[in-house]
This record gives structure tokens, sequence and C-alpha cells, in this order.
């Protein structure tokens, strides 16, 4: 079962970790490329302040983003503010989600978030809590995958072997560490058909399935490495 205040404690320490590191940074560094593809780290940063935001919206019962568009204009006009305006606006907004975090509530009920999916309530500090670990990772100011927990890299990659399961554009998959952890994935193995099993350290299946690292790391004796399709 899913820990909700043990996720949101963690995410406290990821929040503060983020803004310590983040604070380092100048006006010049925060327009500089992140490792996402066509974002800045001025990006980066309006895109987790606004995320919070939106998971305040899930959490209280309202759409999480007004629509795609709207979502992504917010990001782009906010990506170009100084640093200080930046710090302030996803400390703002982290305190916002915790708060509403902390309102009595049923965390068994079923919340919705972007594009229709669903999930429990309780499960949403631990994907606020991806998206504070994932895109502090993408500032490229020292914190690599290799840095985060072993509990929290072991959950991601159930989390997106989740997202990625019954999914008819991704074969079906054994996801395995040389520790032995195991998940399944992709869409169900036709009669007499064996899952593929893609071999590697856990940092290097969790980057490979969030789109962080192009999976050279792993080993697929079955041929080419399957393209994921976009979360």
């Amino acid at each position: 079962m899913t820990d909700h205040v043990r996720d949101l404690a963690s995410l406290r320490e990821a929040d503060e970790r983020l803004l310590h590191a983040a604070a380092s940074l100048d006006n010049a560094a925060l327009a500089a490329p992140s490792r996402l593809p066509g974002w800045s780290r001025g990006h980066v940063l309006a895109h987790l302040a606004r995320n919070a935001d939106a998971l305040v919206n899930v959490l209280e019962g309202r759409p999480m983003y007004a629509d795609g568009a709207t979502r992504d204009a917010d990001i782009e006009r906010d990506a170009p503010r100084a640093l200080d305006v930046h710090l302030a606006d996803v400390r703002n907004a982290a305190a916002r989600f915790h708060h509403s975090a902390a309102v009595p509530a049923d965390w068994t009920r079923t919340v919705t978030l972007r594009n229709g999916v669903t999930d429990a309530a309780a499960r949403v500090p631990f994907r606020r809590w991806i998206e504070v670990e994932l895109h502090h990772v993408d500032l490229g100011v020292g914190r690599m995958l290799e840095d985060l927990s072993e509990e929290f890299t072991e959950r991601e990659i159930g989390f997106l072997a989740d997202r990625f399961s019954g999914n008819a554009a991704v074969p079906p998959l054994t996801l395995a560490t040389p520790g032995g952890r195991t998940w399944r994935t992709g869409r169900a193995p036709a009669d007499g058909d064996e899952a593929a099993v893609v071999t590697g350290a856990a940092p290097d299946l969790m980057g490979w399935l969030a789109g962080r690292r192009d999976g050279s790391a792993l080993e697929f004796v079955s041929g080419p490495l399957p393209v994921l399709p976009p979360l």
C-alpha cells in the first residue's frame, strides 16, 4: 500500500535539495540549456512550479490543467524570469502543494490527472516526488540518476513499467537488474511467446524508461532495443 505520509516527507527533502542546488545558479546559467532537449534550466523550474499548482488542482478536484496549450504557454511565459523569482515561485508552489496534501481527505479516492489518466490520491505525492527528483537531474547541476535513492529508483521503475504495461507499441519485456529485481512491461505475450529480457543497473533502466538515457548501457540480446513511445 502506498504510504503517502512517508512520500510527503521524502518530497520535502527533495524540494529542499533542488532549491539549494538551483540557488547556486545565476541568471546566465538559468538561461542555458538543461539536459532536456529544447528546455533551458528556466523552463525546468517554471514547469516544476506550475506542476505543483496543477497537482493541487488534482487533490482539490479540479482539472489538472486548463488544457495542454495553456500548460505549455505558462512554462514559456515563466521560463525567462530571474533566478530569485524562480526560486520563490518553486518554494511557494511546493508549500501550496504540501498545504493541500495536509488537509484531511480520503486518500483512497480516485483522482484524474492529464489526458484522462486516473490514479489513487495516495499516489499523487509520489508523482510529485518523481517530478522533483528527475527534474533536479535535468537541471544539470551535479546530480545524476545514480544519486537517487535505491527506494526511489526501484519504485520509479515499477511506476514506469506499469505505465507501459499493455501498450501495443511496446513488446513484452522483462526488466532485470544484476541483483535480481525484475519487472514486467509492454503488451501481453502471445501464446507460446516469452518476454524479452532487458538487463542493466537500476539507474540505467530508469533513465531509459523515463526518456533520460538512450539505453546503450543496457543488455538486450533479442535485437535492437525497442523504441519506447512518449510518456
